[in-house]
C-alpha cells in the first residue's frame, strides 16, 4: 500500500488553504458549541419562567384568601375597632363643642353688660347654667375624648367660672359703693374677670379648637 500519498496531498496543500481549513473547522465547532449553549439557556429560561408562574399564582391564592378573610380577620378587627374609637371621640366633641362655646358666648354678654353698667341679672343667671351645662356635658363625654382634649376643656370651663365669680362679685362691690367698697377693690375684680375671659378663656378656646381639629385630620 501506497502511504506517501496522503502525505504528497498534504505537502502539496498551500499554507493559506490550511488557515482556511482550519478556520473553517474552529467555525464549525463554535457553531456547534453555541447550538448547546443556547439549547441550554433555553432549558434554564424555560424553567425560570415556570418558577415565576408558580410564584405569581402563588400569590394571586394569597391575596384571593385574603380577600375572601372573614370580617373577624385581626387586621380587620383592628382597623374598625380604630374606626370606631375615632366616630365615637369625634362624636364625644360634636355633643361638648355646643354647650363650651355657649358658655363662652353667654359669659361674654354678661361681662360686657356688667362693664356698661346695665341690669346683668338675667344674663348672669344663664351664664351660671351654661357653665353647669357645660361642666355636664364634659362629665358625661370625658372617657371618650383625648386626654389633651379633656384638659383643656376642664381648664377652659374653670376659667370661665372663675371670671363668672370675678364679675359677680364686682357687682356686689358696685351695690355696696355707699358702704365703704374702694374703687381700687373693683378695678382689681374689673380686670381680673376681663382677663380670665378675654385672655386666658381665649387663648384656651383657641388652643381647643386646634386640637380638635388636628385630632379630627390625623385620626380620620
Amino acid at each position: 500500500m501506497d502511504t506517501g500519498l496522503p502525505a504528497s496531498i498534504l505537502t502539496s496543500l498551500d499554507p493559506p488553504l490550511m488557515v482556511a481549513m482550519g478556520a473553517f473547522v474552529l467555525a464549525l465547532l463554535s457553531l456547534i458549541l453555541a447550538a448547546r449553549l443556547r439549547n441550554k439557556n433555553q432549558s434554564q429560561l424555560n424553567a425560570l419562567r415556570e418558577r415565576s408562574d408558580t410564584l405569581w399564582r402563588e400569590m394571586d391564592d394569597i391575596r384571593v384568601s385574603q380577600f375572601n378573610r372573614s370580617d373577624h380577620s385581626p387586621s380587620t378587627s383592628h382597623s374598625l375597632l380604630d374606626q370606631t374609637r375615632y366616630q365615637t371621640e369625634m362624636e364625644a366633641y360634636q355633643k361638648t363643642w355646643p354647650a363650651i362655646w355657649l358658655l363662652h358666648e353667654r359669659l361674654g354678654q354678661f361681662l360686657r353688660t356688667v362693664e356698661t353698667g346695665e341690669s346683668a341679672n338675667d344674663l348672669r343667671l344663664e351664664a351660671r347654667n351654661a357653665a353647669l351645662d357645660a361642666r355636664n356635658h364634659l362629665n358625661q363625654h370625658r372617657p371618650f375624648c383625648h386626654e389633651t382634649v379633656d384638659e383643656l376643656l376642664t381648664r377652659l370651663i374653670d376659667v370661665e367660672i372663675k371670671a363668672h365669680l370675678a364679675a359677680c362679685q364686682y357687682l356686689d362691690l358696685v351695690k355696696e359703693v355707699r358702704h365703704g367698697a374702694s374703687d381700687h377693690d373693683r378695678r382689681v375684680l374689673h380686670d381680673k374677670f376681663h382677663s380670665l375671659h378675654e385672655g386666658e378663656a381665649r387663648e384656651l378656646l383657641n388652643h381647643l379648637v386646634t386640637t380638635i381639629r388636628h385630632r379630627a385630620i390625623r385620626s380620620g
